[in-house]
């Protein structure tokens, strides 16, 4: 008897230790390539960025608060809530974020809807800021963040039907122009460009078919056309890209793009010196913000911005290898739209700055100085490290 009662207790000690083991080394488990890429190029795009608004911000914070280092500490503050926020998502489950989509995209929406409300906030001509007083906020932001998970929820839903085509315009089409038109209420075209793009991108990684995308761009097309040309100020803007020199109206439409490409001409390869800037000085509207690729060319010059390029070249590969090596389609539909938004972002506003595009007041991912697209940024990351996670081992090479 004594024998039959020991062999249960010895095995199922045995038992409990294999199972510490295996929650050990699952606790422990090595992250995915495409994890240390984009966590890696968040990290440094998000330290980069808070050197440069700290150099870009010193004489106009000097100049308001009579403290060089106010607004760049500002923008450290956000930092390090938004660093931590993005490894807190990273834990997410994709269960989840799926229960968050609904709430995400009508809680962003709401808080959009608040800047037509006192406590809105204009600026540059456009109605896109909430003002607290002690800190502004700017929802859009956060609805392209919320669109991007809504999108990815609705398309793995009705993954069984995407063949036909009122499956994938309901509710998706009505649902993304009222997203957009909260947005374009307040006259920000260039956000609206963005989200668009989100909502495209959600698309095309859903696996649709590709005549189903006709429609909703010539949509868009004609929608952007429709709102330049009924806007004077817009169409100033488009036609100086196409004047090459634009010194005949240096003082009015042409005065920010030419500061921009002369900031960024003037740093030559190596740039003229963190800190050096001579633009910064009141003679760059928006240098910490829009414009702030600008100053990393005069500062850091040639080298600084192919670093910069470097950096989201590398947050796009693990963020597109995410999208082919997921067998989730909700992974692969969040992961390719989130990918788009920032990657798509970032070339508009470079594009800007380089003066192909015409000013679109849309910030540089990471780097722009404003909490609510950092923190919003970081948040995306999250959700991509958490797709990260779901990614299937591969398979041990054969010796």
């Amino acid at each position: 008897m004594a024998r039959t009662t020991t062999i249960p207790k010895a095995a199922e000690s045995e038992r409990r230790a294999l199972s510490a083991r295996v929650s050990l080394g699952a606790a422990f488990k090595p992250v995915p390539l495409e994890f240390l890429l984009i966590a890696s190029a968040a990290l440094l795009l998000t330290i980069f960025g808070i050197l440069m608004v700290f150099s870009a911000t010193t004489v106009t914070s000097m100049q308001a608060q009579n403290n060089p280092y106010n607004d760049g500490a500002k923008h450290a503050v956000f930092a390090a809530v938004g660093v931590p926020l993005m490894f807190i998502v990273s834990r997410f489950s994709m269960a989840w974020l799926k229960r968050l989509a609904w709430p995400a995209l009508i809680g962003a929406i709401l808080l959009q809807l608040l800047v037509f409300t006192p406590l809105g906030m204009e600026n540059g001509g456009n109605r896109n800021w909430l003002n607290f007083g002690f800190m502004s906020v700017q929802p859009s932001e956060f609805i392209k963040l919320g669109l991007a998970i809504w999108c990815a929820f609705m398309l793995d839903r009705k993954k069984a039907v995407l063949g036909k085509w009122k499956h994938v315009l309901i509710p998706l089409g009505p649902v993304a122009v009222l997203a957009m038109g909260t947005v374009m209420a307040g006259k920000d075209l260039g956000t609206v460009m963005v989200i668009a793009l989100v909502v495209l991108g959600a698309l095309f990684f859903s696996g649709v078919k590709l005549r189903f995308f006709i429609a909703p761009v010539l949509a868009a097309v004609a929608a952007v056309a429709a709102f330049a040309i009924a806007s004077p100020n817009r169409m100033l803007r488009i036609m100086s890209v196409l004047d090459q020199s634009c010194l005949d109206r240096y003082l009015n439409e042409c005065y920010q793009p030419l500061h921009g490409i002369w900031g960024l001409a003037s740093g030559g390869f190596l740039g003229l010196g963190l800190g050096n800037s001579k633009e910064k000085y009141d003679w760059l509207p928006a240098a910490a913000d829009d414009y702030i690729f600008a100053i990393v060319g005069e500062e850091l010059g040639l080298l600084g911005c192919i670093a910069v390029l470097a950096l989201f070249l590398v947050f796009a590969l693990g963020a597109f290898r995410i999208v082919s090596r997921a067998d989730d389609l909700f992974v692969r539909v969040v992961a390719g739209a989130l990918g788009v938004w920032i990657i798509g972002q970032a070339l508009i506003n470079i594009g800007v700055v380089l003066r192909v595009f015409p000013a679109l007041g849309v910030p540089l991912p990471f780097l722009s100085s404003g909490g609510s697209s950092l923190i919003a940024v970081l948040l995306a990351s999250g959700v991509l490290l958490a797709c990260a996670r779901t990614l299937p081992d591969r398979p041990a090479r054969r010796a």
